[in-house]
């Protein structure tokens, strides 16, 4: 995805990356929600409240115009 204004690119490029990976872990944590593995499903829950930390740290960094690029995207 490209940054609306290229001095924002680095930022947009890590909040993707992060969201990637809250949205791996999320459906890794349903896997185990249904399987009913509650140790597994813990595991996956605190990463991905870890994940999406990490992609708030980096799109509280942005302004609300690239934010909304990214929300509108079919990754979040």
């Amino acid at each position: 995805m490209k940054a609306l204004n290229k001095k924002h690119q680095a930022n947009v490029n890590k909040a993707i990356y992060w969201l990637k990976q809250h949205n791996e872990a999320d459906r890794q944590r349903n896997i185990s929600d249904g399987a009913g593995n509650q140790k597994n499903y813990n595991a996956w829950d605190k990463k991905c409240k870890k994940t999406f930390d990490r992609y708030e740290d980096y799109t509280s960094e942005l302004p609300k115009r690239e934010v909304n690029q990214i929300e509108k995207s079919e990754l979040y």
